[in-house]
């Protein structure tokens, strides 16, 4: 039965393993989303019982990503809260307390096989056609078959003993009503040899500790949830709202990976793409949501809703990030931008074109990259293109250039009286009139608007890079 309270409460709980990926921001941005909108509270708990694989790094790394994806939450790491510690290392008491009372209870029991054994087990099963389930041999130990073994040192797993004969069933909030039987999920272990908790039991115990109701996480761990419903109901503990959310796929239909591509918000991040670039892709990644505009946390919040969560793959798609991307970009204030684009473009930047070159740019870049090849455009000497660029060039011949360099020459960077002289001497229009000046000016077919190009660069640098054109076509320079 699930007990309803008056506070949404919703959580992230990763494992410091590793980097946070797409799939885990996105489940915590969808927590966070949903607490906010219902005026409740968002929980940071790390999971860190693991002490072989966690790393103290790694949740710094966490932190940090998730502090600069704009993901805040209110109780945890950084934040004091009534429901610590948020680290759940320093939670083992909490454990042990429920432990006790499932061993006095009798729902738990001492297993003393070892992975050979269970292996070949497993194996035996399958060999037979059955599903691979714990065949409960620990379970039919005496108090001295137990004594002795652990007199002998043997150190135990403990078992939950799951009832016979049982439906398990739970609404989840996106995959709609769910069904399990209990004689198809066997015995599974809550307390591991060396008396530390698992997955399994201890985030079951810190959700209900915690008071949380809603866990919003992907669909791979479906099948864990009615393991932990068995755990809420021996120990009585109130049950949330599960919803599991349908995992990120590549284009080919598998499990987005980092065969895919490089997904972590710290490469993501280095790469140049902006917070609010990937916070509002990740928002309509698996959701359906109808705002068309680049939104900010508080307003993606007001249009976050669980029953517009897809139950089908969400398909990872690069053209729809890039939008994103795009949009952020455009947002950015001029100060914003600069401190995007970094010093190793400011650096490249007159003081007194900084302006004007953001206000160039700033619709033709996608990252600081972009942003400072057009630096070495237009405040360098000389410009390189490619060979499509250069057989432009060639068909327009010296003709054009030698009545470009002239037009430039009386109009300076006029460009729109540059353009009409032209047009009136060389007798061309639409693509043949603008597009080798183009290239001549920049090396590339695409860009800012040719008049801003011309104020950029000024009256000489535009006649040198003419000059340079014509020397192309006539054959003095390659």
């Amino acid at each position: 039965m699930i007990k309803e309270f008056n506070t949404v409460r919703t959580r992230f709980s990763p494992s410091p393993t590793g980097k946070i990926h797409l799939g885990n921001a996105r489940a915590a941005l969808f927590s966070a989303l949903y607490a906010y909108q219902n005026d409740g509270v968002f929980i940071l708990r790390i999971e860190d019982t693991d002490g072989a694989r966690s790393d103290e790094v790694f949740v710094d790394a966490l932190v940090h990503d998730m502090q600069w994806l704009g993901v805040h939450w209110q109780e945890g790491p950084l934040v004091d809260g009534p429901y610590g510690p948020y680290w759940q290392s320093q939670r083992q008491p909490i454990y042990k307390k429920y432990y006790d009372q499932l061993e006095i209870e009798k729902r738990i029991y001492p297993c003393f096989c070892s992975d050979q054994e269970l292996a070949l087990t497993r194996k035996l099963q399958l060999s037979r056609g059955q599903p691979p389930r714990y065949n409960r041999t620990c379970m039919k130990l005496t108090k001295e078959e137990v004594a002795e073994r652990l007199a002998q040192g043997k150190k135990p797993a403990w078992r939950f003993h799951v009832p016979d004969g049982e439906k398990i069933e739970f609404v989840d909030v996106v995959k709609g009503p769910q069904h399990f039987l209990s004689d198809d999920i066997g015995d599974f272990i809550v307390r591991r040899a060396d008396g530390t908790a698992p997955f399994l039991f201890c985030n079951a115990i810190d959700d209900a500790m915690m008071k949380v109701t809603h866990v919003l996480r992907g669909e791979d761990h479906l099948t864990n949830t009615p393991r932990q419903i068995l755990i809420f109901k021996a120990l009585k503990l109130p049950v949330p709202h599960y919803g599991h959310l349908s995992l990120i796929v590549g284009d080919d239909g598998a499990p987005l990976s980092k065969r895919h591509g490089s997904f972590s918000l710290d490469q993501l991040r280095d790469t140049g793409f902006l917070p609010q670039a990937i916070m509002n892709y990740l928002a309509r990644l698996g959701h359906a949501m109808e705002a068309p505009d680049l939104l900010d946390f508080q307003h993606l919040a007001k249009h976050f809703q669980l029953e517009k969560l897809s139950r089908s793959p969400a398909r990872f798609d690069t053209t729809q990030l890039m939008y994103w991307q795009k949009m952020a970009v455009q947002a950015l204030t001029n100060d914003e931008l600069w401190r995007w684009l970094g010093e190793s473009v400011m650096n490249q930047v007159p003081a007194n074109a900084q302006t004007k070159f953001a206000e160039t740019v700033k619709a033709n870049i996608e990252f600081p990259a972009d942003a400072l090849d057009w630096a070495k455009i237009f405040f360098h000497q000389n410009v390189s293109g490619d060979a499509d660029g250069a057989k432009v060039i060639q068909d327009a011949g010296e003709q054009y250039f030698v009545e470009a360099e002239q037009a430039v020459d009386k109009f300076g960077v006029d460009l729109k009286a540059v353009l009409d002289e032209m047009k009136k001497t060389l007798g061309v229009s639409g693509k043949k009139l603008f597009m080798p000046l183009r290239i001549a000016l920049t090396g590339k077919a695409h860009g800012p608007e040719l008049a801003q190009i011309a104020e950029l660069l000024g009256k000489d640098k535009m006649k040198y890079r003419l000059g340079r054109a014509f020397k192309i076509t006539s054959g003095m320079q390659k």
